[in-house]
């Protein structure tokens, strides 16, 4: 059993029930990992004291080390609702029979419910201008089920060197294209890792480079974007198996109408941002790249 997973299971955050004559006495939400969602213990705690309140019940809240150990959460029943990457919502729709129901959007405007994935190098680095530099070189990607951290920029080098044939393979293989690749686990030890010099280029979400360089964590001018990948469906909250219709629309009918500022610009790093409701055919574009390329 992945460690991980282990510290969820310990939790003692066990639940039952489908229908809300059985509904869980704690409904449990799972943060991705991430430090912002570690460090916001303030708005993460505020949000679940006002969701308690509208559902009549204890809400727990509970950080994993990987978007795998979530999945397997809500599979088992261990965790209710997760807050989570646009491949990881795809994932844990098909293992854990998932269902999306709201996603992060600027001013609270679905047309505006995406972001992107950057390539980031350090600035005085010459050696790389664009995602064609970056054969040869060092790499962090983020984890295996991180959209902007994995799945769109493994996608995207694979376009940008047809003459390579590249697949996922490769592309996470030591010495194939990269001299050496691997995985730092969050998108911020990404980021000091290539600060540090230990690689050469990492990829991120924009949103999260835009809040660690705010935040002082990144220095202003300290990292160069290198290549901007077409948009990606926003973040998004999941319910499992465990949550009955009944459950699931009074949350929903929450999460849309929540609007306590220091959540959106704190946790989710989007000053301004709000819930829009959504569905698996928000996220239907992100399981066809996957299934394209084929990571599993």
């Amino acid at each position: 059993m992945r460690r991980s997973l282990a510290i969820l299971l310990a939790a003692g955050l066990a639940l039952t029930g489908c229908s809300d004559r059985d509904a869980p006495r704690v409904f449990t939400i799972a943060y991705a990992p991430n430090e912002s969602t570690e460090q916001s213990v303030d708005a993460r705690n505020g949000m679940a004291e006002a969701l308690s309140k509208a559902l009549g019940m204890e809400v727990r809240e509970i950080h994993a080390s990987d978007y795998t150990a979530i999945i397997e959460a809500l599979r088992t029943k261990k965790a209710d609702m997760a807050y989570i990457g646009a491949l990881a919502v795809g994932m844990a729709m098909r293992r854990a029979k998932a269902t999306p129901i709201a996603m992060k959007a600027p001013e609270g405007d679905k047309s505006k419910a995406f972001y992107r994935s950057v390539i980031l190098a350090r600035a005085n680095d010459a050696r790389l201008r664009s995602i064609r530099d970056l054969k040869g070189h060092t790499m962090a990607f983020v984890d295996p089920d991180s959209t902007s951290g994995n799945l769109v920029p493994t996608a995207e080098l694979i376009q940008a060197f047809p003459e390579d044939k590249l697949n996922s393979d490769l592309l996470h293989t030591n010495g194939r294209f990269f001299e050496a690749v691997g995985f730092s686990g969050k998108h911020q030890a990404g980021l000091q890792a290539l600060l540090k010099g230990d690689v050469d280029a990492v990829p991120c979400s924009d949103n999260i480079f835009a809040f660690e360089v705010a935040r002082g964590s990144v220095p202003k001018g300290a990292l160069k974007v290198i290549h901007t990948s077409a948009p990606i469906p926003a973040e998004g909250m999941v319910v499992g198996p465990s949550v009955s219709p009944e459950l699931r629309e009074k949350v929903t009918r929450f999460l849309v109408g929540y609007a306590d500022e220091a959540y959106f610009a704190q946790l989710l790093k989007v000053p301004g941002a709000r819930f829009v409701a959504c569905g698996p055919e928000d996220y239907a574009p992100i399981l066809r790249l996957h299934d394209t390329i084929n990571i599993e």
